[in-house]
């Protein structure tokens, strides 16, 4: 029996929109290239002879909305860090850090605090603008809901955060609240996450980033590895009566509903009513044969390290305190211009902005024994530093990620490194063009092109962010308004929009 909906793509938001839809009673049809499914959000155990499965290439989760887990009756188990963020600090020959718990007003932060800035102005300031970004929670609870009106949103989030992300450059907004850089740097990173943007520029592509950085919350844990997400929706579709097939590359589709695929050596097609695609905007248009948006550059070198223990730190700082949240690397606001500007130029940042964190702290489920795993995002490390020399390039900028890490340490963090079952060191690197390559994200964008606003400034028909100029063919990837994360968010919005229609 021909499908009623083919969805091209099963990431996680191809899984969410299949599972919808096949518990409304539609025949769902799930085609997938790689040999898994999952996308972005999958675990691999990538060092030999190791069992170690870390989450590939995402990690973290604050926008997958609990409304999903319980629609479709997953079980997603997030945990809390107890730290929010420690960065490390050498100043006057000495070193020390910056603190921040989950609870933003604890002592030990106020302390922290006040040892690296002298007085309370600074502490008062960061929890005075964590109130402020409160208010993009009740944007995000629209997440699953009909676009809300410019003017909606705008009521919602209220006037002073609409002033300070909406209408103005982020890093303006940040100049005027905080006096020192690495304050600053510590909030400003959250807009620069998989965008390679300036904090003043006016675009505000930095603002929206950022806007969908807060508004969902603590960022939280995934119990088991980013994998246990997407097997959980995997069940959820298949219980569900969706078809999913892996090793299915689409080839091209018809605006008419007819979608050509591959399976090995053989060709099929089948033609459906509805055609949701989970790939990339630019990937859509070449497989209708359509006029590509502007290609995506994709900003991030992720590193997945395995560790025998945790390195000792420098300030004396306990380490399962300072990697339980997010570490930061050479964060400084001016650290950050600098490396932007460095790579705007096309060249490696000498000093590399990265966060890390350390799963295995919060959930120690996904490695045997007692190693620790660490996760390193790198920033501003845009596809154009790789493109005309990868291997030269990644190497050389892993090996400035660890060096700047040794100089916060008292140890240095090769010694720490587990070895493989080959004698190699537990340390993989993924670029922009490894994602574009394994995952068909061109040019590594994690969020398959800019931010949107989470908002229509019109009423132009596309009331649930998912149109794409063609009645049958739907948006339900990253690339859906609303639809950056792992976050499901573009997968329930699509399949809304073909149950409404």
């Amino acid at each position: 029996m021909a499908p009623e909906v083919v969805i091209a793509g099963g990431g996680h938001n191809g899984l969410v929109a299949a599972a919808y839809l096949a518990r409304a009673g539609r025949r769902v049809l799930v085609l997938e290239r790689r040999e898994e499914l999952g996308g972005a959000a999958v675990s691999a155990r990538p060092f030999a002879g190791i069992d170690a499965r870390l989450s590939r290439y995402s990690y973290l989760v604050s926008l997958f909305p609990s409304r999903i887990a319980r629609d479709l009756g997953i079980d997603l188990a997030l945990r809390d860090r107890a730290v929010a963020a420690y960065a490390p600090v050498l100043r006057d020959g000495r070193a020390g850090g910056l603190l921040v718990e989950a609870d933003a007003a604890s002592p030990a932060t106020a302390d922290s605090f006040r040892a690296l800035t002298g007085d309370d102005r600074e502490h008062r300031a960061f929890l005075a603008f964590g109130e402020v970004l409160k208010q993009t929670r009740r944007l995000f609870e629209t997440f699953t809901d009909p676009l809300p009106t410019r003017a909606q949103a705008r009521e919602m989030v209220g006037g002073e955060a609409w002033r300070d992300l909406v209408e103005r450059p982020l890093g303006e907004a940040l100049d005027e609240r905080f006096a020192d850089g690495v304050v600053r740097g510590m909030v400003a990173t959250d807009g620069l996450i998989g965008t390679f943007a300036a904090l003043d520029e006016p675009s505000l592509r930095q603002n929206r980033c950022f806007l969908y950085h807060v508004a969902g919350g603590p960022w939280r844990v995934p119990a088991g590895g980013m994998g246990a997400i997407s097997a959980a929706l995997e069940r959820a579709a298949r219980a569900a009566g969706a078809e999913l097939r892996c090793n299915a590359e689409v080839l091209s589709i018809d605006p008419a509903g007819e979608v050509t695929w591959r399976e090995g050596a053989d060709q099929h097609s089948a033609s459906a009513r509805w055609i949701l695609a989970g790939v990339a905007p630019t990937v859509l248009a070449g497989l209708l044969g359509d006029t590509p948006p502007p290609a995506p550059e994709g900003a991030q070198l992720k590193l997945n390290l395995l560790l025998d223990r945790l390195p000792r730190l420098r300030s004396g700082v306990d380490p399962a305190v300072a990697f339980a949240g997010t570490f930061r690397l050479h964060e400084h606001a001016d650290e950050l211009a600098t490396a932007h500007a460095a790579a705007s130029r096309g060249e490696l940042p000498e000093r590399p902005p990265a966060e890390l964190y350390c799963h295995t702290l919060t959930d120690p489920s996904i490695v045997a024994g007692r190693r620790h795993t660490l996760t390193l995002f790198g920033l501003h490390a845009p596809a154009r530093l790789f493109a005309r020399d990868e291997a030269a390039a990644r190497d050389t900028l892993v090996e400035r990620y660890l060096d700047g890490l040794d100089e916060h340490l008292a140890e240095p963090i090769r010694d720490c490194l587990a070895r493989d079952a080959n004698g190699a060191p537990c340390l993989e690197a993924r670029t922009p063009l490894d994602l574009e390559r394994e995952l068909g994200m061109p040019g590594g964008d994690i969020f398959h092109g800019d931010l949107s606003w989470p908002w229509r400034e019109a009423d132009d028909g596309d009331a649930w962010g998912v149109a794409t100029g063609h009645e049958r063919i739907l948006r339900c990837g990253a690339g859906a308004r609303r639809g950056g994360g792992v976050s499901g968010v573009g997968g329930h919005n699509a399949a809304m929009a073909v149950l409404e229609a």
